[in-house]
């Protein structure tokens, strides 16, 4: 298959800003501290969004230049317009990452407009990022099913990803929100897209609300995808899809890929510290079963 993954991980970011306790600029300054330490070396830290939105989000420029000070570290944030841009931009952003979805209901839910409308918004971001020589992450959530509309057509994916990709995003993170996928959906899924965008540049963000997505995140390898979206602990949820869980844990993709003799240099003593530590703050127990397995085992 292959030898090498890179882990893009979004526990600070996705998971944290769903999450119902936040955590202090301090608090998750420590969590991206601990995550470098662990080896993880691409890490989305924040989101510039309004904090009366995303409370958990507040003062993501503070964190932001407390953490950027790693050579051969990337550190994303989220921005959803312009104004979000130049905060970024003004807190010292390398790497930024735009959103869109594939699935007309979910938009509207979650940012008040159409996907069209969405792609506009978000379109002189991209010109601006370009200019600034700040790279540009693109998401589309809902890829393989959706909370108001239902199942999710590949080919509606492959054109918003598409988007993204003619747009000048260098890598497009495929993302189900709701963790519905089921492997052969998910290889169907970027079959497709992959006819558009690259399977270098695309992404796997799976949630994990049915515990398929390591199955599913193992089928996207087996199509060629390297780039794997994962959140410590298991972190997040989506507050527009009831019943979703968080991302996948990133303690679980890291013992599944070293399983395979893929090597990811990732420290898994010091990744379940790093995870301990955020969900004490949050006041929850990892959902991740490798970290509640070995948590398990200091405590026999």
């Amino acid at each position: 298959m292959t030898d090498h993954v890179r882990i893009v991980e979004v526990g600070p970011r996705d998971g944290l800003q769903n999450e119902k306790t936040p955590v202090s600029v301090e608090g998750r300054v420590a969590f991206v501290e601990n995550l470098v330490k662990a080896g993880l070396h691409t890490i989305e830290v924040g989101s510039f969004v309004s904090p009366r939105a995303v409370p958990q989000m507040t003062d993501s420029d503070r964190v932001l230049r407390a953490v950027d000070r790693h050579p051969g570290y990337e550190f994303h944030v989220l921005v959803p317009n312009e104004k979000g841009y130049a905060a970024a931009k003004a807190a010292g952003a390398k790497v930024i990452a735009v959103f869109a979805s594939a699935s007309e209901g979910f938009s509207k839910a979650n940012i008040n407009c159409s996907i069209a409308e969405s792609i506009e918004r978000f379109t002189p971001v991209i010109e601006h990022a370009k200019a600034d020589r700040i790279k540009v992450r693109g998401y589309v959530s809902c890829v393989l099913g959706c909370p108001y509309d239902g199942d999710v057509r590949p080919a509606a994916v492959a054109a918003v990803a598409k988007r993204l990709w003619d747009a000048g995003c260098y890598e497009v993170s495929l993302g189900d929100t709701i963790g519905v996928g089921t492997p052969a959906k998910a290889r169907q899924m970027l079959r497709v897209v992959s006819a558009d965008v690259p399977i270098a540049n695309l992404g796997m963000h799976f949630h994990d609300t049915y515990g398929q997505a390591l199955a599913n995140l193992y089928a996207g390898m087996e199509e060629g995808a390297r780039v794997i979206d994962s959140a410590a602990g298991g972190l997040g949820g989506c507050p527009y899809a009831p019943g979703a869980t968080g991302n996948v844990a990133t303690e679980d993709v890291v013992y599944m890929l070293e399983g395979m003799g893929i090597s990811t240099g990732v420290d898994m003593t010091k990744l379940v510290a790093a995870t301990n530590d955020i969900c004490r703050l949050i006041g929850r127990t990892p959902v991740s079963r490798v970290a509640s397995a070995i948590n398990a085992s200091k405590r026999a």
